[in-house]
């Protein structure tokens, strides 16, 4: 099995392109896999990045992997399919965890450092697992990306001051307003996920104790209900906008208010308005930025104004991350190398077994046929000894392709790595001791 990853982000991407590829971004994974095209797959989607771990049976199937991903987005984003293959690039080998491992830190974020991103990696892997795309080699990388992710909040001052994409922004929506405190402002928030979860602490945390839900989802009473704050409907959002202060977009619905439509609901608001859209697919018409009283904060703000965390804080961020990928490489190739040898001990000991039977067949079960099995099966152990040890060698040293590929052409045998499907579509079964009644740990 070979894993690679698709990434575009707010580093390479435009939000906008980030933005439109993510269109139906739940249903790539299931769909892929299903064509037969994957082994497996997790989408990570969030408000600056599409990313896509996926699984391929082997190192010639990756293009092709590739390619039915390409397809897929493009059918659900309606991009061409060009334009979707050059806005990817593409990971494999070690860059897939290491790239992987430095996102969930929070070292390759619009906000470096910002913890949300570690909670939304974790969720990725849930949502994986929950629809059956989540390969076992896939679930290893994800879970060990949270640990390390763990691992550079607990011992690191990266992140402590807590700042966030929706910290950012609260800070900047502080800057511009004539009057920066919370305390006196009404805020209405649309949306009811995690970006909305994590803006309604931060507003709690900062004094703003009016605040009003709407979601078009129909999910805004009992979001609201759970967070001390009121759930507005259809008919009441235009009176709440009307008096509002703060404006915060987190839902990222099908149609964002347009600046016509706001600035007619404002028509006799005479206080100013700051509105912050933090979603991916805008609530808001950029146009409302050019609205009179209007004061426009969008992802791309944030991510300007976003503060650099000190050197050595990322310094000792980053070499966690490097230890954690050198360390997570080094299992991977390890459990190649036991499965090769593993392969090649039952290869063996399965010719072993024959020939021990026809002494048996012919003898019994005599003291003379239990001599000469011990002594066939120190010698087989002898023989397994050095290509066993150089298995681990090639491994340590990323070869484990040559041996794999040594064991096909010599004996013939396919290994199955952890996690594989055989042929016949059941997991690779473990070895099992032999059934025969010497007592075999005679056996040096």
């Amino acid at each position: 099995m070979v894993v690679f990853s698709l990434v575009a982000t707010h580093a390479d991407t435009d939000l906008e392109t980030v933005a439109q590829l993510s269109n139906g971004a739940s249903a790539v994974a299931s769909a892929a896999t299903q064509s037969g095209a994957l082994s497996g797959a997790v989408v990570l989607a969030t408000c600056n990045r599409y990313e896509i771990y996926a699984e391929a049976p082997t190192p010639a199937d990756v293009d092709a992997a590739r390619s039915a991903l390409v397809a897929e987005i493009s059918a659900r984003s309606g991009l061409p399919e060009d334009r979707v293959s050059s806005s990817f690039s593409l990971n494999h080998g070690p860059d897939v965890t290491r790239h992987l491992f430095a996102v969930s830190s929070g070292l390759d974020s619009a906000v470096v450092g910002e913890r949300e991103i570690a909670g939304q990696v974790r969720r990725a892997l849930i949502s994986a697992q929950q629809t059956g795309t989540a390969s076992p080699s896939l679930v290893r990388l994800f879970q060990t990306a949270s640990k390390t992710a763990k691992d550079v909040g607990a011992q690191t001052a990266l992140g402590s001051r807590g700042l966030s994409i929706v910290s950012v922004a609260l800070d900047l929506a502080e800057d511009v307003a004539v009057d920066p405190a919370w305390t006196s402002k009404k805020a209405v928030l649309f949306g009811t996920g995690a970006y909305a979860g994590a803006t309604m602490a931060l507003l709690r945390e900062r004094g703003c104790a009016n605040v009003a839900v709407y979601s078009s989802s129909g999910r805004a009473e009992e979001f609201a209900a759970a967070r001390g704050a009121a759930a507005l409907t259809a008919e009441q959002l235009p009176g709440a906008i009307a008096e509002a202060d703060v404006l915060i977009g987190c839902s990222g619905s099908d149609s964002a208010m347009e600046a016509v439509e706001l600035a007619a609901i404002r028509e006799e608001s005479p206080q100013p308005l700051i509105v912050i859209d933090l979603a991916l697919t805008h609530d808001f018409d950029p146009a409302v930025g050019t609205l009179d009283g209007v004061e426009l904060i969008t992802l791309e703000s944030v991510r300007l104004a976003a503060p650099q965390e000190q050197s050595e804080s990322l310094a000792q961020a980053s070499a966690i991350v490097s230890a954690a990928t050198e360390d997570f490489e080094s299992q991977r190739q390890a459990r190649q190398a036991d499965a090769a040898i593993v392969a090649l001990r039952r290869h063996t000991m399965a010719v072993l077994d024959a020939e021990i039977e026809k002494v048996r067949a012919r003898h019994g079960c005599t003291a003379a046929s239990e001599e000469v099995e011990f002594a066939m099966r120190r010698m087989v152990k002898q023989l397994l000894h050095t290509p066993t040890v150089r298995a681990r060698q090639l491994a340590a040293e990323g070869r484990e392709d040559e041996y794999l590929a040594a064991l096909e052409a010599l004996y013939g045998i396919s290994v199955a790595l952890p996690g594989m499907i055989s042929q016949d579509g059941r997991d690779a079964p473990a070895e099992d001791p032999a059934d025969c009644p010497v007592d075999h740990s005679r056996v040096s």
